[in-house]
């Protein structure tokens, strides 16, 4: 069964409900008040079933005071019903609806002529040419005109064909997209307990989920599913959904919250978007207007800010019979679109390409709307010219292309494909397919696979750019030097960027041929310590003290004396032969590699006899060493798991 949601819209008393009950026979109108007085106040829902389609209605209030309930039931809709009564023809609700239509861009949709027994038809045929005039040039301009009356039947059967026919163009919502239904009735019931309801926007939802209820974050678990009050096991995305929660109670859910699937969306104060200005707004927008924002069924107070350099308009003024123009900077001009970030009173959870109505703060009036680029942005300064242009981009980014860009605004950090999906608006399923595609494309390289996290490519290249310049940096200023440790280069380079990130990007310049890791010090490949025919003598030196000196330890400073070999070029030689394994440092004392490996062979050969030593053995078959020289070495082979301390002995392993 194919579902589709229509909303109704128009003013006042122009038979909204009326007409919805004629075309289902359920009174959208719940609460007593509306009863006794007439009206609607707050949003209503009823249901029509035409074979294989199955329409849900959403009946808003026509009343300017109540245009904030309108538009906690725009959200989500398919289809819109303008309903416009013959005898009265556009009035001022008629025209705030339509404009919150159109900013929310719904698509498709028809306008009812309610109340045609009223009217004759020279006025009937008058209203419907106010009526196309009013509808020209937008989503309505070939839509369906159909008169109808809600007291005596005539035009209800011809509408319900006209929704049907509708019905058959609307494309299927993303069922494999992120589960969110804003919240528009919370409520209790007895014996069930905390019920809320929504049209499910995207994805799907099945009873005993856990859910997450934003911007809170509170968990809750899928009772018990109605879809057009009947119980079901699955609620697909455009379905009108009642939802019974188990784990909260009705005070802590209200409407203007939004459900969705655990940890897929995240609460931000703080949106980058695009904002359109209504050509009839009162007055232009100016920096840092204080402003209603409606997102889904949820009202919060913001502050606009509008970044510089976008072409300002040029204002034409009379002066003296000249004119004189004058570029406004900071300000939207009716029928104006700007890039603007929104700073709010309180957090809301949306994703890039949510659609958002303004309204002034006072008088309340519908002034303009748009689509949000980022959802989960910085505190950006207005006139940063690259802030500005990597928004514009993401505004006409799909989502590869959104993945991309935001790789490259999370920097050396990289990002887990997991917060790329938040950031986006993917699903476990889409952000594989879409890590795949920026892999493939070349726009991002895999750091880990578990969790997978990635790297913009642009980004690697900075970074693998700057490890070659601090190593030639490095190797011209000390030549003897084999390189720099891993650990000043990470810190140099990397920051406080994962440490995996840092580990592939060095694994990659290695297997690119550029740079070599040996031991704990990276150098350039094409380097090797240049060592001048005095410094070569130095170094045989060195290594010949040494050799001699085999476990008859001393410091470097002590070989360097006896030698003669100035300090700090010892120490620079020792290093160089240090990191091509011929000598090593236990302690403050200096070895030469092989003869520790011939201890080894010592201690080993002993285990024939066998497999305890103590101190004074030691001594005895390395040829009488100072208990001085003797713990060092013994610590040493316990480190290397030759041998292991057992009290006062060392078993050899």
């Amino acid at each position: 069964m194919k579902h589709v949601i229509v909303g109704t819209a128009g003013h006042i008393d122009h038979g909204k409900t009326a007409l919805v009950k004629a075309l289902t026979g359920i009174d959208a109108d719940r609460l007593k008040e509306e009863k006794q007085r007439g009206i609607t106040i707050d949003i209503g829902f009823a249901d029509l079933s035409i074979g294989d389609l199955q329409i849900g209605f959403v009946d808003v209030p026509g009343h300017e005071r109540f245009v904030k309930n309108m538009l906690a039931g725009a959200h989500g809709l398919d289809l819109v019903m303008l309903v416009i009564a013959a005898d009265e023809s556009i009035m001022p609700q008629t025209r705030e609806h339509f404009d919150i239509c159109r900013l929310l861009n719904i698509k498709s949709g028809l306008i009812a002529l309610t109340k045609s027994d009223l009217v004759d038809a020279e006025l009937l045929e008058l209203a419907r040419a106010e009526v196309e005039d009013f509808v020209a040039g937008s989503f309505l301009e070939n839509a369906p005109i159909i008169p109808v009356s809600s007291r005596t039947g005539d035009g209800i059967e011809q509408l319900k064909i006209a929704l049907a026919l509708l019905s058959e163009s609307v494309k299927a919502r993303a069922g494999d997209s992120i589960a969110r239904l804003p919240i528009d009735r919370a409520f209790s019931i007895k014996g069930f307990g905390t019920v809320v309801t929504g049209t499910l926007t995207s994805g799907s939802i099945h009873t005993g989920n856990e859910v997450e209820i934003l911007p809170s974050g509170l968990r809750a678990r899928v009772r018990n599913l109605q879809v057009h009050g009947g119980n079901t096991d699955e609620a697909v995305a455009g379905q009108r959904t009642a939802i019974n929660l188990q784990g909260v109670n009705i005070e802590q859910v209200s409407r203007g919250m939004q459900l969705a699937a655990p940890g897929k969306l995240k609460p931000s104060s703080l949106l980058d978007a695009s904002l359109d200005l209504l050509p009839g707004a009162p007055r232009p927008l100016v920096q840092r207007a204080r402003i209603r924002l409606h997102h889904g069924t949820a009202e919060v107070m913001a502050r606009v800010l509008i970044f510089a350099g976008q072409n300002d308009s040029v204002l034409e003024e009379k002066d003296n019979g000249k004119d004189n123009s004058q570029a406004r900077a900071g300000i939207v001009e009716p029928g104006q679109s700007r890039i603007v970030q929104l700073r709010l009173e309180e957090p809301i959870s949306a994703l890039p390409g949510d659609r958002f109505i303004i309204r002034s703060y006072s008088p309340q009036l519908t002034i303009g709307g748009g689509v949000i680029i980022d959802a989960q942005p910085a505190k950006h300064r207005i006139r940063d010219s690259a802030v500005l242009e990597t928004l514009t981009k993401l505004k006409l980014a799909d989502p590869v292309d959104q993945g991309a860009i935001f790789l490259e605004m999370a920097g050396p950090g990289g990002m887990q494909s997991a917060e790329l999906a938040s950031r986006i608006g993917a699903s476990d399923e889409q952000i594989q397919i879409i890590s795949k595609r920026l892999i493939s494309d070349r726009q991002a390289i895999e750091v880990s696979d578990s969790p997978l996290i990635l790297l913009a490519v642009g980004v690697y290249e900075t970074l693998a750019g700057d490890v070659v310049k601090i190593l030639e940096q490095h190797h011209k200023k000390q030549p003897l030097s084999l390189g720099l440790s891993r650990e000043e280069v990470r810190e140099r380079v990397f920051g406080g960027a994962r440490p995996e990130i840092f580990r592939a990007v060095i694994a990659r310049l290695a297997d690119a041929g550029a740079v070599k890791a040996e031991r704990d010090a990276l150098r350039l490949s094409s380097h090797s310590p240049a060592l001048s025919n005095k410094e070569m003598d130095a170094r045989n030196k060195l290594e010949g003290a040494i050799k001699r000196s085999a476990l008859q330890a001393c410091t470097l400073e002590e070989i360097a004396a006896q030698t003669e070999v100035p300090l700090e070029l010892a120490r620079k030689l020792f290093t160089l032969a240090a990191s091509e394994g011929l000598v090593t440092k236990i302690g403050d004392m200096v070895f030469d590699v092989e003869a520790l490996g011939r201890l080894k062979s010592l201690v080993q050969a002993r285990k024939s006899v066998s497999n305890r030593i103590d101190v004074a053995v030691f001594k005895e078959i390395t040829g009488g060493l100072s208990r001085k020289h003797a713990i060092p070495l013994l610590e040493y082979l316990d480190r290397q798991r030759i041998t292991r301390r057992v009290g006062n002995e060392r078993e050899i392993l």
